[in-house]
C-alpha cells in the first residue's frame, strides 16, 4: 500500500501527465453527460415503460453496453462512437482488396491523414444510415415518439444523432492527442463501467445476509480469475530469437550477435475484432427477419435472439475462431516481416533468410493462433456460462465477451503509457517486477 500512495503521488509530480489525467477525466465526464441528454421530442417515460414490460433483445443489449446506456435513453449520443469504429473496420478491410488505400497505408503520417479523414467521412455515412433505422426500430417501436413527428422532427433529430456521433469521435481523438490512452477505446471502456454499477445492484442488491454475502464473494472472485487469465493471455507472447549482423559505430564494427534480439508474436493478435465481427453477423438475421411471424423468421429470431442459447453459443464460438485466423493473417504479413529480417541482416537461427523465415513465421503464427482463437471463443460464451450459473443477465455481460476484453486491454494501453512517463523521468514504474509491456526491454526488437 505504501508503494501504492508513492506511485500516485509520483503521477501527480508529473506536471505533464498530472495535466493529461485531469484533460482525459474532464472530456469523459463531457461524454457521460452527453449519454444522459434526451432527443427533443421524445417521450422518456413512455421508452422506460416501454423497456420495464419488454426487455431487450441482444442487439440492443449490446449496443446499450457500448453506448454507457445512451442508446436505451434515447440520448443524442445514443449512436455512441460504434459508427466510427464500423468505419474503421470497413477502412481496414478496404485497405486488403483497394490498391489505392494500400497505397495510402504505406505513406506513413501522411497517409494515415488521409485514411482518418475517408474514416470520418464513412462515420458520417454510417450515422445517416443507422440515426432512421434507431428511431423507426427502436423509439417509435417503443411508442416514444412524439405525437406530432413530421419530416421537420425527423430531420433535425437525424441530425443532431448525427452530431453527437461525430462529438464522440472528436472527443476521443482529443484524448488520444492531449490526453492519456487512447481515447476511442476509453470512451467504450466507460461506456462499459457505467453500466457495472446498476448491474451490481440488480445481481445483489441491499441484502447482504449470510448467503447473499457468499454468493457475492464467489463471484467476485470468479470474475477476478477471468479478469487475470484475460491479462495473461492479452499479454502472452511468443518471442522468436534472432541474431542480428554486425553494425558499424564510429570507425570500428560491434558486435551485437552476444544480445538476445527477439521477434514478438502475440498469442492475441486479432484483439477483440474477431468476436466484434461475429456478433455482428450473428445480429444481422435479427434485423433481417425483424417483425416477420412467418415460421422460418420465428424460428431464426427465436434461435439467434436468445445470446444464453446453445445453438447461439456454439454458432458465435465457430465463428469467432473462423474469424481470428481471417484477422490475423491482416494483421501478421509473413513474408513482410522475413523481407524486413533481410533488409536489417537480421535471421531466425537454424532458418534460411527469404522464403523458409517467411514459412517458418506462417507456420508457428497458425499454431499460436489457434489456442488464441479458443481462449477468445471461451471468452465470448461465459457470460452464458455465468447466466446459467445463476448470475443476472446485466452482470453476467461483465463475465466475458468484448466488455472484459476492452476493459483489460484499455487499462493495460493506459497503464503503459503511465509507466512510460515515469520511467522517462527516473521514476520507479508502477509495479516493480510487472510485465506491463509499456517497460519495454531495451534488447527486445518490437518494430516488425
Amino acid at each position: 500500500m505504501k508503494r501504492f500512495i508513492q506511485n500516485i503521488k509520483n503521477i501527480w509530480k508529473v506536471e505533464e501527465l498530472r495535466k493529461r489525467i485531469i484533460l482525459t477525466l474532464g472530456l469523459i465526464l463531457v461524454y457521460r453527460l452527453g449519454s444522459f441528454v434526451i432527443l427533443p421530442g421524445v417521450n422518456y417515460t413512455a421508452l422506460m415503460n416501454a423497456q420495464a414490460n419488454g426487455g431487450q433483445n441482444t442487439l440492443e443489449t449490446l449496443l446499450s453496453l457500448f453506448s454507457g446506456g445512451g442508446f436505451t435513453h434515447a440520448s443524442v449520443m445514443a449512436l455512441g462512437i460504434m459508427p466510427y469504429i464500423s468505419a474503421s473496420i470497413i477502412m481496414q478491410l478496404l485497405g486488403m482488396a483497394v490498391p489505392a488505400v494500400q497505397k495510402m497505408q504505406n505513406e506513413g503520417e501522411s497517409g494515415r491523414k488521409r485514411i482518418n479523414n475517408y474514416t470520418r467521412i464513412l462515420t458520417v455515412v454510417i450515422c445517416a444510415l443507422q440515426a432512421p433505422s434507431y428511431l423507426a426500430l427502436y423509439v417509435e417501436s417503443k411508442g416514444a415518439m412524439p405525437a406530432d413527428a413530421g419530416t421537420f422532427w425527423w430531420t433535425q433529430t437525424i441530425l443532431v444523432l448525427i452530431a453527437g456521433s461525430m462529438f464522440a469521435v472528436w472527443l476521443g481523438e482529443r484524448i488520444t492527442e492531449k490526453g492519456i490512452g487512447n481515447g476511442i477505446s476509453l470512451l467504450i471502456t466507460v461506456g462499459i463501467l457505467a453500466r457495472l454499477p446498476e448491474a451490481f445492484t440488480a445481481e445483489f442488491g441491499f441484502n447482504l445476509g449470510s448467503g447473499n454475502l457468499i454468493k457475492m464473494v464467489i463471484e467476485i472472485v470468479a470474475f477476478m480469475l477471468v479478469v487475470l487469465g484475460t491479462i495473461l493471455i492479452v499479454q502472452g507472447v511468443r518471442r522468436i530469437p534472432l541474431n542480428t549482423a554486425k553494425r558499424v559505430v564510429g570507425a570500428r564494427a560491434v558486435d551485437d550477435q552476444g544480445a538476445r534480439n527477439y521477434l514478438p508474436i502475440k498469442v492475441n493478435a486479432s484483439g477483440v475484432m474477431p468476436i466484434i465481427f461475429a456478433q455482428t453477423i450473428m445480429t444481422i438475421p435479427m434485423m433481417l427477419f425483424s417483425g416477420n411471424s412467418a415460421e422460418p423468421a420465428g424460428f431464426i429470431q427465436k434461435t439467434l435472439g436468445d445470446m444464453y442459447g446453445l445453438t447461439y453459443n456454439v454458432l458465435l464460438a465457430l465463428m469467432i475462431i473462423i474469424f481470428t485466423y481471417f484477422y490475423t493473417a491482416i494483421m501478421i504479413n509473413p513474408r513482410k516481416i522475413a523481407d524486413d529480417l533481410k533488409r536489417s541482416g537480421g535471421f531466425i537461427p537454424g532458418v534460411r533468410p527469404g522464403e523458409d523465415t517467411a514459412s517458418y513465421i506462417d507456420t508457428l503464427v497458425s499454431r499460436i493462433t489457434f489456442p488464441g482463437s479458443l481462449f477468445l471463443a471461451a471468452i465470448a460464451i461465459l457470460p452464458a456460462i455465468a447466466k446459467i450459473a445463476g448470475v443476472n443477465d446485466a452482470f453476467a455481460m461483465f463475465f466475458g465477451g468484448t466488455s472484459i476484453l476492452i476493459m483489460v486491454g484499455v487499462v493495460l494501453d493506459t497503464l503503459q503509457q503511465i509507466e512510460s512517463y515515469l520511467l522517462n523521468r527516473h521514476m520507479d514504474g508502477l509495479m516493480e517486477g510487472s510485465r506491463i509491456k509499456g517497460r519495454r526491454q531495451p534488447n527486445e526488437l518490437s518494430g516488425f
